[in-house]
């Protein structure tokens, strides 16, 4: 059995932690100081020689969590570290996955060079905004699916047989299916018109919800506009009830307020990215274990997929 350390950066400490222990471990010991000009510094407190290094740290705001794991995988592999993978529960930059305008980056293609260039022989994320990013890299790519975790809650619901799935917009078709498969439910589309990024001009609903238990899907709430308007809409329309189910609470701007003020009965994470504060709409599952089952059949070379419903 190869020697398993895992380590974790400054913003996902709480997640690491339970990930060990979910293991059967307790994180690697190490240091990460600061300049006074900002400048990160790493340092390992104990040996990684020879040893399968997971390194876990999401790279959500600021910038500076991206550059502190690029120098904790340089770090490791320095040290002389057998393979280093990178678990990276939420996957900044996702958003920015292809040329959708002249003259823009593609910002989910430069966090793969960064993470290939300092060395990581293997990356672990989970609900990838768009699957196709995987395609950014020349290593494996472990994507775990959030509905192994998602699906169980709903099913311990008993929403019966008025359950009805919907996605926020046409981009989340694909994965809004996924879970009406797994129900033998339908599903409705929100489809959506944007004015510029976070603003949507418009909105209507593909397909009949009335008096229907309506779950929104999808992988990311930020400024929580289109999920609370999708929920408004399909009120609108005559559901019963709405719920809606996003991987990674990125919630930020006036997302808390339009939460509590909106008409959905709950919103349901994961704990990819720490809550800013407490929210009576929101409750969050805990991906601890997916993760740590994830890592033990990466060490012992069992199926990933295995994991998934």
């Amino acid at each position: 059995m190869p020697h398993v350390k895992i380590f974790s950066g400054s913003e996902s400490r709480y997640l690491a932690e339970k990930i060990a222990a979910a293991y059967g471990t307790k994180l690697g010991d190490l240091t990460i100081s600061r300049f006074s000009d900002g400048e990160i510094g790493v340092h390992y407190n104990e040996s990684v020689r020879g040893a399968e290094v997971f390194i876990v740290l999401s790279t959500f705001p600021p910038a500076d969590n991206l550059m502190e794991l690029m120098l904790l995988v340089d770090a490791a592999k320095r040290a002389s570290a057998h393979k280093v993978i990178v678990v990276m529960p939420y996957y900044g930059y996702a958003r920015q996955d292809r040329k959708d305008k002249p003259r823009v980056a593609i910002g989910s293609k430069v966090v793969a060079n960064a993470i290939q260039s300092c060395g990581a022989d293997r990356l672990m994320t989970c609900d990838l905004h768009a699957g196709q990013i995987q395609g950014f890299f020349d290593i494996p790519v472990d994507h775990l699916d959030g509905s192994a975790i998602f699906v169980p809650y709903l099913r311990s619901l008993n929403l019966g047989a008025d359950l009805i799935f919907a996605s926020p917009d046409v981009g989340g078709v694909v994965r809004t299916r996924a879970f009406a498969k797994n129900f033998g439910a339908e599903m409705v589309v929100c489809d959506k018109h944007r004015k510029r990024a976070n603003e949507i001009a418009s909105m209507q609903v593909i397909g009949d919800v009335e008096g229907m238990d309506v779950v929104l899907v999808d992988d990311m709430v930020d400024t929580a506009g289109t999920i609370t308007k999708a929920a408004e809409l399909l009120k609108e329309k005559g559901a019963k009830t709405v719920r809606a189910i996003a991987t990674h609470p990125v919630l930020s701007g006036p997302a808390y307020e339009r939460l509590e003020n909106s008409v959905l009965e709950e919103l349901v994470v994961s704990n990819t990215i720490p809550l800013k504060q407490e929210s009576s709409k929101i409750k969050v599952l805990s991906f601890a274990d997916l993760f740590a089952r994830a890592i033990n059949n990466v060490v012992t070379h069992e199926s990933i997929s295995s994991l998934f419903i």
